[in-house]
């Protein structure tokens, strides 16, 4: 009886179904069938909403470097800074943020994790090794003795000369590295509070190779669960290895273990002599092949593009004909200047070089290892992520706000010098997701949903596709259009259709405490036929009514800066500028990349701040004042 129930009703439920094919109903009969567009235009929404800003890159006093000079601020302070709240610097000075972040990536070194503390503290296993005692002595003496401490045990890590028994009891099976890596693992989750602050575990991967800066950061989708079953990597040897593979593998096998997700990014590839994006051959004598730009495009789809150790978007060298490509470049050397930079090293060491170079390998191995999306970040290594220029904290606790931090060299050696004038009051990264947790902000890195600023909040949407025209612009809901109609930065175009060229619909909207905008551009690069790699900026919208020369050229927007007291007017540029751009030399065979570079008018470096502030007089070639800026992830087009 019960098999003939099943069969009976499977009968009539396929009488019914194909009586039911052979209905076509009446409009009017369906007509309610389905729910009305709410008159709410954000009611149902699904796509990002406003940009959540955070920084990817901070080190606190657990960090080796910071520690040793002086940081004694943990995770909780930075944590804490970082939400909005005021506290006290390691020099003493109190401080807070104009307006909290909305998320955070802790990001300390991982080699001789918890060694820094314990120095500070005099503990007996650092005292027993004679130069652990030696460092002692100079960090309690401070001063000149302090900075000489802390210079020779950066050193001894570069040249990876370490005392055996130090690396040994901060290295991973380590008692003091497993409890450190706890406690930054905890300290996250303790601020971690979905929705309003977004609290990522992450380290700093700090491969630095005769001071090639090859250095990555690894931020973690997951919480302590997942995170507490392994220990970061580290590069000392026989510990660690500097070879970014090695890394790659610890990434692989931490998702295999725990089933968690992790990405790394690399920063500061102007400082690695042209090690940061190969070509041909690795650093570590292995070869540019499938293997490596498969892996590369895999654990790294994002680049810290700007940060305090110079902006790495562009350099003059490379892009001659791009009259902004000169904004706080650090060009003198290596990280330690122990190597000087020759013209033939810049090629691998900025990113929209980078963008052009992936679509020839691409080309050559069906897959672009420089696919990445841009973001900013401090590298700030006094707990404190301030990327304001009149609010900026210095690189380290030696360069927070003093009369005489303008005046002493960042790094210095026999061969050059990095300037401390010359250090950036940058960055920050803005992400487009669709909450304030780690799972959503973490997914939109991967999508590449995300752009960096040099440190003012500027709002910035950027969509790519086949037939935006100006009635799209009627609108103060940009993205309704530019998710329908095309895809946001950090996408592909989609297939191809028609005739048409490419169209992008670009907004950018003034920080609502910072400085007008001076202009919009689109940067694009492309591959031709015969391989060469090409670039071109063009001036896309502007402010005021200016219009460009028989050279092309728009002219510069103008300045408003008061120097005598460091501030300046928004009389001139727009509050917000918006338009539909379509690319006029668009050829269907040649792969590229499109991404948008805002420009602020000119204000004060925290440099000119400073120079007020104590009454300095500054050497000549201090820059006193400069453009900020911000940069879109690209959007792609290939022809297949």
């Amino acid at each position: 009886m019960k098999l003939f129930s099943i069969s009976a009703a499977a009968g009539l439920l396929l009488s019914s179904s194909m009586g039911f094919a052979q209905v076509t109903p009446s409009h009017e009969s369906v007509e309610g069938s389905f729910p009305a567009k709410p008159y709410s235009p954000y009611a149902n929404r699904t796509i990002p909403e406003r940009p959540l800003w955070g920084d990817t890159h901070l080190h606190t006093g657990l960090s080796l470097d910071a520690g040793a000079f002086g940081n004694i601020l943990g995770p909780d302070d930075a944590w804490r800074f970082a939400k909005g709240e005021q506290v006290t610097s390691s020099t003493g000075q109190p401080l807070r943020l104009s307006r909290p972040l909305d998320w955070m990536v802790l990001t300390d070194h991982t080699d001789l994790m918890g060694f820094a503390p314990d120095l500070q503290a005099g503990k007996p296993g650092v005292l027993a090794d004679p130069k652990g005692l030696e460092w002692y002595e100079g960090y309690s003496e401070g001063g000149e003795a302090a900075a000489k401490a802390a210079f020779d045990i950066i050193t001894n890590f570069s040249q990876m000369t370490l005392p055996e028994v130090l690396l040994e009891s901060y290295s991973p099976g380590a008692d003091a590295f497993a409890f450190t890596w706890e406690k930054i693992v905890q300290a996250a989750e303790t601020h971690n509070d979905p929705g309003k602050f977004t609290a990522f575990i992450g380290f700093e991967w700090t491969s630095v190779p005769k001071g090639f800066n090859l250095h990555r950061n690894v931020m973690l989708r997951d919480g302590p669960v997942r995170a507490l079953q392994v220990v970061p990597p580290v590069t000392q040897p026989p510990y660690g290895n500097t070879d970014p593979k090695s890394l790659y593998q610890w990434l692989e096998d931490y998702q295999a273990k725990t089933g968690g997700r992790a990405v790394a990014f690399a920063h500061n590839g102007n400082l690695s002599n042209g090690w940061m994006f190969p070509t041909e051959e690795t650093y570590h004598g292995g070869k540019v092949d499938e293997e490596y730009v498969k892996n590369r495009a895999k654990w790294e789809p994002h680049y810290e593009v700007t940060q305090i150790k110079g902006d790495g978007e562009a350099h003059p060298y490379l892009s001659p004909d791009d009259e902004f490509a000169d904004y706080e470049n650090w060009d003198v050397g290596n990280l330690d200047i122990t190597q000087l930079k020759t013209d033939d090293m810049l090629g691998g060491e900025y990113a929209r070089e980078a963008l052009k170079l992936g679509l020839a390998l691409e080309a050559k191995f069906g897959v672009n290892p420089y696919k990445f999306g841009m973001g900013g970040a401090t590298d700030s290594h006094t707990s404190l992520a301030t990327a304001e220029e009149e609010n900026y904290f210095g690189k380290s606790v030696s360069a927070e706000p003093s009369a005489t931090r303008v005046l002493h060299p960042f790094v210095e050696s026999e061969l050059g010098s990095f300037e401390g004038h010359t250090l950036v009051a940058s960055g920050y990264t803005a992400v487009w997701a669709t909450d304030n947790t780690r799972s959503a902000i973490f997914d939109a890195f991967k999508r590449k949903e995300t752009y960096a600023t040099t440190g003012p909040r500027i709002a910035l949407r950027f969509f790519g596709g086949w037939d935006f025209d100006e009635d799209d612009l009627r609108t103060r809901m940009p993205a309704d259009i530019g998710y329908t109609k095309g895809v946001p930065m950090g996408s592909d175009l989609r297939p191809r259709e028609s005739d048409a060229a490419p169209s992008f619909m670009v907004y950018a909207l003034r920080d609502p405490i910072g400085a007008n905008l001076d202009r919009v551009q689109v940067v694009k690069g492309w591959m031709e036929a015969d391989g060469s790699l090409k670039e071109r900026v063009y001036d896309v919208v502007w402010s005021d009514a200016r219009e460009p020369g028989s050279d092309g050229k728009l002219p510069p927007v103008g300045n408003t800066v008061d120097m005598e007291a460091a501030t300046w007017t928004n009389t001139i540029g727009a509050s917000e500028l918006a338009t539909i751009w379509t690319d006029p030399d668009f050829d269907p065979a040649e792969s590229a990349f499109y991404y948008v570079r805002v420009l602020e008018i000119p204000t004060p470096r925290w440099v000119l701040y400073d120079k007020v502030r104590y009454n300095l007089e500054l050497p000549e070639e201090a820059e006193l004042i400069h453009q900020e800026r911000a940069y879109s992830s690209p959007i792609w087009y290939s022809p297949s």
